[in-house]
């Protein structure tokens, strides 16, 4: 692999963090307002399929993606990942019906399924491996902006123009990633000429069995945040949000200003410490999103939801790059984002399946999920007392 000198905030950094940005501004600007499209064409009791049928498609394309990642390069992956969020986006306005629009949510989760995988593979290329977590932190930093704006965005255009406008717009930003992407420099080394063999799939390309004990909090983390997309577009409006990508544009800002530190914060004092404090703050965000009965209270769940992101996301990718293998990075990052995905699917899923547009149902699936990610906290603190032990033994 190719690595860059110090210091790592050079063009080719710079680019893939812009690219980032637009490519999950491109998404995320729909999300606030698919609930209300899908109820407006006769799909309401579907609502948990919006989200769910997104991560199922990015799911299953993560062996795929960390397979061809590691073998014909990082960057054709992360163009892959951006081409889908431009051809979804012009497709939604054609595609009215019910059937077209969950085939639609199904295609356009390939988009996260390939482009995050190959990016995180290549910020690992072009960084020093003590500035990691520094780096794919601030990276996070760019990323998280774009879901910020996305919304904001989004549900603005909704208002003052139109929901095709919106769908319009989505493809744009998704074209501006593009174009970065045309002129970044590839960081693998060999790299292999696409041929369909490739695509086989065997049981040991799916999962990195070394990266497991990240992929295991990363799920339980991320099923909250999978009832967070589903449920908060309607828990806001319920409170008297007009602007339905509020909630997210508060949490993704809180998330970018700790961001700055807590990249920083996991090289120097360690991953499983921050994990841990990200944790503890991610249970408390969700039972104040839980119990919030006013505007004021909803955004003070957003800000913490988003301060405990902020720390927990970058330290978990660093933790997955620290146990992977140089030679199959792609595919431990695949399995984080597998989990990742899993865990995002399975909550969207279950949240608006109990959810089905009784209101008063929500602050109890916020308190659940609050719980799901105690459990998190509780795996932590076994698997360090099992290491604790056997390095007792290995003393003795």
């Amino acid at each position: 692999m190719l690595k860059s000198a110090h210091p790592i905030y050079n063009l080719q950094f710079g680019l893939v963090c812009l690219s980032s940005l637009l490519f999950s501004a491109s998404f995320n600007m729909l999300i606030p307002e698919l609930p209300a499209y899908l109820s407006s064409i006769g799909g309401a009791e579907y609502k948990g399929l919006i989200i769910a049928l997104f991560t199922l498609t990015a799911g299953i394309s993560r062996p795929f993606s960390g397979r061809l990642t590691d073998t014909i390069g990082r960057v054709p992956i992360m163009a892959v990942g951006s081409v889908v969020c431009f051809v979804c986006g012009f497709l939604y306005p054609v595609l009215g019906t019910v059937s077209g629009f969950l085939f639609l949510r199904l295609i356009h989760g390939f988009s996260t399924g390939f482009k995050p995988t190959a990016t995180a593979a290549y910020v690992a290329d072009i960084v020093p491996r003590e500035r990691w977590g520094e780096a794919l932190g601030f990276h996070g930093l760019c990323f998280s902006t774009g879901l910020a704006i996305g919304p904001a965005i989004g549900s603005s255009i909704r208002l003052y123009f139109s929901l095709d406008a919106l769908f319009y717009s989505s493809s744009v930003f998704a074209l501006m990633s593009i174009v970065i992407l045309m002129n970044m420099k590839e960081t693998l080394v060999p790299k292999q000429r696409f041929s369909f063999s490739i695509l086989k799939i065997s049981r040991r390309d799916i999962i990195a069995p070394e990266v497991l004990p990240a992929a295991i909090v990363t799920f339980l983390s991320y099923i909250a945040y999978g009832a967070i997309l589903t449920l908060i577009p309607d828990w806001g409006e319920h409170l008297g949000i007009i602007n339905k990508g509020l909630f997210f544009m508060v949490f993704t800002i809180a998330s970018l200003v700790i961001r700055f530190v807590a990249g920083k914060a996991s090289d120097k004092y360690g991953r499983v410490y921050v994990i841990n404090t990200g944790l503890v703050l991610l249970t408390v965000a969700l039972t104040i999103v839980g119990y919030a009965d006013s505007f004021a209270g909803l955004m003070a769940g957003a800000a913490v939801y988003g301060v405990a992101t902020g720390i927990l996301s970058p330290a978990l990718n660093a933790w997955t790059v620290d146990m992977s293998h140089p030679e199959y990075r792609g595919k431990a990052m695949a399995t984080m984002y597998i989990s990742l995905e899993a865990g995002i699917g399975l909550g969207a899923l279950l949240s608006g399946w109990y959810y089905q547009d009784v209101i008063a149902r929500i602050p109890l699936v916020m308190y659940v999920t609050a719980g799901i990610t105690g459990l998190a906290l509780v795996y932590m603190a076994l698997r360090s007392k099992v290491n604790d032990n056997r390095n007792a033994e290995i003393v003795v």
